[in-house]
């Protein structure tokens, strides 16, 4: 991630120099992560002392590292990057909800800082964003997906209305419900397809296609879409280092080549 420098005032070169240490993001990586051990611990121990000082803590310590990369990297550098603005968003939920009288609200806050988890590592935050650019061609295999299932849900409903027990195919919903168990292989073979082959042989047919396309030749699109933009974006990253090699190469030569003129010179003098 490249942040913009501001060199108009020492303090503030100073500041983003520390937020830009080495050691700076694995020590919020660590806080985050003890921010997590504090949200378990108190589903187990809730309104403990230590635990309810440890997230007022916790809460400070982000709202000083926030306070600390606006000033380091001026407002404008730090939101220009959409993953700050994210952080930012988290922090300030924090604040406003810290004395929420609710405490579910309370609990939902403290767990989406474990969000902030994502942007801290560049491996998952690489990831989100592959998922978020590959949106657009998931929306197409998406649509199919809803046609496939409304399809075969139809079918089900039609053929399967009166099989034992009601609730599997009784009615669109439902059986759009138990295609979903199917297609997540969740005791299909069970509970689902053996008790509807055993009044219906040839159920097997219905059962057997539907796991082919939904399970196998769906999520395998899904899966093959997403890590086509991941391998896209390490062909970028490659790209673009190649670039950086050649350039200074290029400067590297340019100085060999004015270091020769100079021995050059000095000879014929």
């Amino acid at each position: 991630m490249e942040q913009r420098k501001n060199t108009n005032s020492p303090f503030r070169e100073k500041i983003r120099q520390l937020v830009e240490h080495k050691l700076f993001q694995p020590l919020i990586i660590a806080i985050i992560l003890l921010n997590g051990v504090v949200v378990v611990a108190e589903s187990y121990l809730p309104g403990n002392d230590i635990l309810l000082v440890l997230d007022t803590i916790i809460v400070w310590i982000f709202v000083v590292e926030l306070g600390l990369k606006i000033i380091g990297l001026g407002a404008r550098g730090y939101f220009s990057e959409k993953w700050n603005i994210f952080d930012f968003t988290i922090v300030a939920l924090s604040l406003i909800f810290y004395n929420a009288p609710l405490v579910s609200v309370l609990r939902l806050i403290r767990v989406l800082r474990l969000i902030r988890m994502i942007p801290a590592i560049p491996a998952l935050r690489k990831i989100i964003d592959s998922l978020m650019r590959s949106l657009p061609a998931l929306t197409g295999i998406l649509g199919l997906s809803t046609l496939i299932f409304s399809i075969y849900a139809i079918i089900g409903t039609t053929f399967f209305r009166d099989v034992l027990p009601y609730e599997f195919f009784g009615s669109f919903h439902t059986s759009l419900f138990t295609l979903m168990q199917v297609v997540t292989f969740e005791s299909w073979a069970s509970q689902v397809a053996r008790p509807v082959i055993a009044e219906i042989p040839w159920a097997w047919v219905y059962f057997v296609s539907f796991i082919v396309i939904g399970a196998l030749v769906i999520l395998n699109l899904v899966v093959a879409v997403i890590l086509d933009y991941l391998g896209h974006d390490d062909e970028i990253a490659h790209q673009e280092q190649m670039e950086r090699l050649y350039k200074e190469n290029e400067e590297l030569r340019k100085d060999v080549q004015e270091i020769k003129q100079i021995l050059l010179q000095e000879r014929v003098k």
